[in-house]
């Protein structure tokens, strides 16, 4: 990332240079020069204040910004509710006796409310931690009454410590965009300066040091960076000992009081946000349904015990969310390993620590101590390494601890003051991770008691809590409890410092690393070549392999779907690659593989679309039991063919925990292991990457504290309305709009000639009828003779995409849930071939899911104008269902081409208001189409 960003510095600094090369020319020879033009093409739709250089540009925002394409209005997730639910005799053993739904707050402790539009949902809300709002005494006001004015009101002019917009977006260009080292930022402002000398002005900042300088003295969002060491303090062996016995170990940290403060303060967040534990149900059926860490029994539970002491009564319960995990900076360059500690609070929506939005904070560097290879292996070097990284956590969390237990005041982002309690949350963490958190033996299960030996033998194993533990710990030795429970006694988890904590039970769900990483590709994809390769031998194994990876490669395009040109035959894998994997795998893998393994597939995948839901019903968990207990009957052929020996593995294992932990923290989504490694590329590897190299960790603490600083600017001056548009366009406000789009207008007769279609102009004519005669006539179109029809002869423009905006929050989105998918009908899609690709059509039934869509491919997006009015409409050619069910071994329907009277491809042309979203075919190599519902998570809602 720093060498691409130098690269884009270089280029930039060129390109002033031959500026200012071409303005000297220009001057003494008279050469022709190219003016900058301030004229802008404003965007035009109502309420959008952007402005375009080009044409194009304008056009490229309308299709992304405001759609052409539209699509049901978005409606919260709610599963039609089941008279009776599958019999909890296949999960129950793992719940905890507290979290059942027999065991509700009692009926004065809920607040009921509807929620959402409809009176489709209604919430039971807490009532006694319900985060009244206060004053900044903490003296609670009157229901209704307005925040407090601030204090210091800012103008809408005030840019400090900027002098103006320019400064601020300079600066935010050079520092996060750009990333541009110091040495050349002093190079740019040397030769912008050099261009405004005889205009007696000069540029943002005077060099690199300025523009740190002003960085700095950005008043919002400092929370300096503190440090202390760590020195091993038991007694050493008499002569020699190991070095590490003498070393000290640095750890930094920020005060994570305030930056829950600053959280908490951010008016980014104010709608957001839940100020007090809820439960959800549906109106039809009185369904329960879990969304945000606030929506689940483990935040209500909380609320009960605390809400146990009478000083804690109005206040608003924050959880504090946890995240660790060593991060590789540099293969290359050596030991260059850093172990970075996020923070969260469960208050934010899941969506919205997702979405990048700094709901996820760095707050500490942990030590990571070394050794010679000697002493890598020494119990007692483990055990201080392991015991150094409890006590770290403590030291760091301390200043929390007294907010615990009583009320502390603090700001909210809707201007709001209310008492808020701490509490550490979920602890989002990988395998590893969690087996140092939890201070247990690899390869046992972090959650529960289960032998290792055989981990889904014992469904009646009892979960793992702190009392539990320390019973054990005083009745055995270190042996048997290493042997016999996998507990390693003589470590103390940090929890044990704060109240209300149990490791065990906050030890949250990680979907990248135990199903994307871990059972899909590290188990599934390995199994099927080990058993590929057993069953066949090496030649004809190589062979099938190699046919897998040809139907990986040539699966059509898709948005947002990554594609293999060589197979999936490459050594380094990234979570995102997995995740792209598992939408077309089933489909590459069928006829090479027994029936077993498919369905084995088939059940895995629509686990893993169930529980990575934004919104998780008590049908939906009914539906994960029985995904799960399919998975389990159909993947016993991996050991009953010999492909491998056990499936007593820790990431297998722990599928059977997802519905407890569901209804304990809700939509596993949003305290996955994905979301502090994304953090990882902005918090420490490119802060890394931009150092010197030399003692780099405090030039990393500096750059991230600069980045909140410049974050926490961005907020407050959009807030105030400081952002609404660029900065040039700000400036051009007063001139008039101009609307110079230019059309791409073409007739009917040689569009019909370019798609090869010579009844277009005839479907052109019953396309019109439709649309402007049909209230006035019941009879299909195609019943009408042509001389019946309006005729069409003038004018089209054709596009190339369109764009299609629908609330899908399960899938990659925004903080509102909302998605935008570009669906693309070109002659040339980068340069190599046509793209044409496939959607899903409303037809106005009242059918849900695929039963009441049809499927269909564009060939082209036009509109004209007939009547005075603009009809924006796509040119399709249809395909027909097969059967009445989905393929029993995939799961997937299954579709073939439509045809008409002598076996002519039917097409016909539809308003592109029928048109839902894009769907994804995939071959089946032999037969027709499969309709790929495992492309990502709307489809899988689709075509389920």
């Amino acid at each position: 990332m720093w060498r691409r960003a130098s690269g884009w510095s270089l280029a930039l600094i060129f390109f002033i240079f031959l500026l200012a090369i071409v303005a000297y020319m220009s001057e003494n020879m008279q050469l022709p020069q190219r003016q900058f033009n301030a004229f802008q093409v404003p965007c035009g739709h109502a309420g959008c204040k952007r402005y375009f250089k080009t044409t194009a540009g304008r056009t490229k925002h309308v299709l992304s910004a405001h759609p052409i394409v539209s699509s049901p209005p978005p409606e919260d997730h709610v599963n039609n509710p089941v008279d009776q639910l599958q019999d909890d005799a296949d999960f129950s053993n793992f719940l905890d006796p507290a979290s059942g739904e027999s065991r509700s707050s009692p009926s004065p402790h809920v607040h009921t409310e509807f929620y959402g539009p409809g009176d489709k949902l209604y919430r039971n809300y807490h009532t006694l931690l319900d985060g009244h709002p206060c004053d900044k005494h903490g003296n609670f006001l009157p229901d209704g009454m307005p925040p407090p004015p601030t204090t210091e009101p800012k103008s809408c002019n005030d840019w400090t410590p900027f002098r103006n917009r320019v400064k601020f977006e300079t600066a935010e260009f050079l520092y996060i965009q750009n990333q541009m080292p110091a040495n050349q930022a002093d190079r740019l402002l040397n030769l912008w300066a050099t261009t405004l000398l005889k205009h007696g002005e000069s540029p943002p900042f005077a060099d690199h040091q300025d523009l740190y300088a002003t960085i700095d003295s950005i008043p919002l969002g400092e929370v300096k960076w503190q440090g202390f060491s760590c020195t091993y303090s038991d007694e050493k062996p008499d002569g020699s000992y190991p070095p590490w016995m003498d070393g000290s170990y640095d750890v930094w940290y920020r005060d994570p009081r305030e930056v829950v403060r600053n959280m908490l303060a951010n008016p980014a967040y104010s709608d957001e946000m839940d100020y007090r534990p809820y439960r959800e149900y549906s109106t039809d059926g009185d369904e329960r349904q879990f969304r945000d860490l606030m929506s689940a029994d483990w935040a209500w539970e909380q609320a009960d015990i605390i809400a146990g002491d009478p000083e804690t009564l109005g206040s608003t319960f924050v959880p504090i969310i946890l995240g660790s995990d060593k991060t590789t900076v540099s293969v290359a360059t050596g030991n260059n390993e850093y172990y970075p500690l996020y923070l969260s609070i469960g208050n934010v929506h899941n969506n919205v620590r997702r979405a990048h939005r700094d709901a996820v904070a760095i707050i500490g560097f942990l030590a990571m101590p070394k050794t010679t290879k000697e002493y890598a292996q020494d119990p007692r070097f483990r055990a201080f390494r392991r015991q150094l990284f409890h006590c770290s956590l403590s030291r760091i969390l301390n200043t929390l601890k007294s907010g615990m237990t009583k009320p502390k005041v603090a700001k909210f982002g809707d201007g709001h003051f209310r008492r808020v309690i701490y509490g550490l949350g979920p602890y989002i963490a990988d395998y590893e991770e969690q087996v140092l958190l939890a201070c247990i033996v690899r390869h046992w299960c972090t959650r529960c008691c289960t032998n290792r030996k055989d981990l889904d033998a014992d469904l009646d194993a009892l979960l793992r809590c702190r009392d539990h533990t320390e019973a054990l710990v005083d009745a055995g030795t270190y042996a048997q409890l290493w042997l016999e429970f996998g507990i390693i006694s003589d470590l103390v988890p940090f929890t044990n410092d704060f109240p209300r904590a149990d490791i065990y039970r906050l030890i949250a769900l990680d979907l990248l690393h135990q199903i994307i990483k871990g059972a899909f590709k590290d188990h599934l994809v390995s199994w099927v070549e080990i058993y590929i390769m057993q069953t066949h031998g090496k030649r004809d194994g190589l062979r099938i392999l190699d046919d897998i990876d040809h139907r990986i490669a040539a699966v059509a395009s898709f948005a947002g779907l990554r594609r293999f040109p060589q197979g999936r035959g490459f050594k380094q894998w990234t979570g995102d690659d997995s995740k792209a994997l598992m939408k077309v795998y089933l489909a590459a893998i069928e006829g090479h593989v027994p029936q077993a393994i498919v369905r084995a597939f088939r059940a895995f995948l629509e686990f893993c679309y169930l529980v990575r839901r934004n919104t998780i019903t008590e049908s939906t968990l009914a539906e994960i039991q029985d995904a799960l207990s399919r998975y389990h009957q159909h993947r016993t052929i991996f050991v009953e063919s010999g492909a491998i020996t056990t499936f007593s593995l820790p990431r297998q294992h722990s599928l059977v925990h997802y519905i407890y932990l569901i209804r304990q923290f809700g939509a596993p989504n949003g305290l996955c292991s994905s979301i502090t490694e994304s953090k990882h590329i902005k918090a420490v590897k490119e802060p890394w990457r931009r150092s010197s190299k030399y003692n780099a960790l405090g030039q990393m603490l500096v750059t991230n504290q600069r980045l909140d600083k410049l974050a926490a600017a961005r907020v407050d001056f959009a807030n105030r309305g400081m952002l609404d548009s660029t900065c040039l366009a700000a400036e051009l406000e007063a001139l008039a709009p101009h609307d110079t789009e230019r059309n791409r207008a073409r007739n009917v007769l040689a569009l019909a000639e370019e798609l090869n279609l010579p009844r277009f102009p005839d479907l052109i004519r019953r396309f019109l009828f439709e649309q402007t005669c049909r209230p006035d006539d019941d009879r299909d179109s195609v019943e009408i003779p042509l001389a019946g029809c309006p005729r069409f002869e003038g004018q089209i423009s054709v596009f190339n995409s369109a764009s299609s905006r629908f609330y899908a929050p399960s899938d990659i989105s925004g903080i509102g849930g909302m998605r935008v998918e570009h669906i693309r009908a070109c002659p040339l899609w980068r340069n190599e071939a046509p793209r044409n690709d496939c959607i899903f059509i409303n037809i106005g039934s009242s059918t849900e899911g695929i039963r009441g869509l049809e499927v269909a491919r564009v060939c082209a997006f036009f509109s004209f104008k007939y009547g005075g009015e603009i009809f924006p409409c796509a040119i399709v050619r249809w395909f027909d269902v097969i059967g009445d069910s989905p393929d029993e071994d995939t799961g997937m329907w299954m579709v073939r081409p439509a045809y008409g009277a002598n076996r002519a491809p039917l097409h016909s042309i539809v308003h592109v208001e029928t048109i839902y979203c894009a769907a994804h075919l995939i071959p089946i190599y032999g037969t027709p189409y499969y309709v790929n519902k495992y492309v990502d998570h709307h489809a899988f809602e689709i075509a389920s």
